[in-house]
């Protein structure tokens, strides 16, 4: 499954400096053609798609999960990572060209890139904050706090820069912007008010831990929208409740917009074959 690049091509120019190419591929599948199709060949190309979209197999991407989406939007999803674009790609291009890629409807895709915000504080900025908020520096208090954010801070930049997908049932993808309206611009607020609107916003997600988990990937300059979210969680209805709530929040309520919700639940590409029932 591994991406050879053509002679002469630099496969490292593609790699970004530190983090992740990602995309989200959506899928429906064309029940006339499946339909005009032998069977057999039919049951060949299940056999071929759930090798292509095994995570586990050789020059597999770095990160590969499979998702039955809700709703009539597609059939399933698709979430890759991996250092290189191409490699990324070479999973879409797989299944449209495999036996039953004459089947297989793309709906939708976004393309981004893994990141660190700038609004995840260092541990100097952590500390500011903390005496914001009425923390005494010279306190036991702070100095517990400062050194746990200390500790969790490497771990944390890492698992947005090359993170571990969490093995929970549910998942929402959207992608969102921010605004450029009078009044209303993100854009014209100056670094410290971005920082404190983004803080709030924060808090608000923290009150989900256990619960939910995200990652917030940048499309800026790469596809029609600025950044894309993805959601995990444990229920569905915990997808609900964060982003009901984080909604109130300025940060979202004054100055997000948001495309579309493709909610989905995690499976292999087997049981979401099944659950289509294509192959059967």
């Amino acid at each position: 499954m591994s991406y050879a690049p053509p002679s002469g091509e630099s496969e490292v120019s593609l790699s970004p400096h530190e983090g992740w190419h990602c995309s989200h591929f959506y899928y429906r599948f064309d029940r006339a053609v499946l339909a005009a199709m032998r069977p057999e060949d039919v049951r060949a190309g299940c056999e071929e798609l759930t090798a292509t979209l095994d995570p586990a197999a050789t020059g597999a991407p770095a990160r590969l999960q499979t998702s039955i989406v809700a709703g009539h939007k597609a059939d399933f999803g698709l979430m890759v990572l991996d250092p290189q674009p191409l490699v990324v790609d070479s999973i879409h291009e797989r299944l449209l060209s495999g036996r039953l890629g004459p089947a297989l409807v793309p709906t939708y895709s976004f393309v981004s890139l893994t990141e660190v915000s700038e609004y995840v504080p260092s541990v100097e900025q952590y500390g500011k904050r903390l005496v914001e908020e009425g923390e005494d520096p010279n306190g036991p208090a702070y100095k517990a706090k400062l050194k746990a954010y200390e500790n969790r801070e490497v771990m944390m930049r890492q698992q947005r820069l090359t993170p571990d997908l969490p093995p929970w049932p549910n998942t929402c993808f959207y992608p969102m912007n921010k605004k450029r309206k009078v009044g209303e611009n993100w854009f014209l607020l100056d670094f410290a008010e971005r920082n404190r609107l983004m803080a709030e916003h924060g808090r608000s997600g923290m009150k989900f831990g256990g619960r939910v988990t995200q990652l917030i990937t940048v499309s800026v300059g790469l596809d029609d929208w600025e950044w894309g979210v993805t959601l995990w969680a444990r229920n569905p209805a915990f997808l609900k409740e964060i982003v009901y709530t984080m909604r109130f929040d300025e940060a979202s309520a004054r100055y997000a917009e948001f495309g579309p919700f493709y909610t989905s639940y995690v499976t292999t590409p087997r049981e979401m074959l099944n659950h289509c029932r294509v192959g059967l």
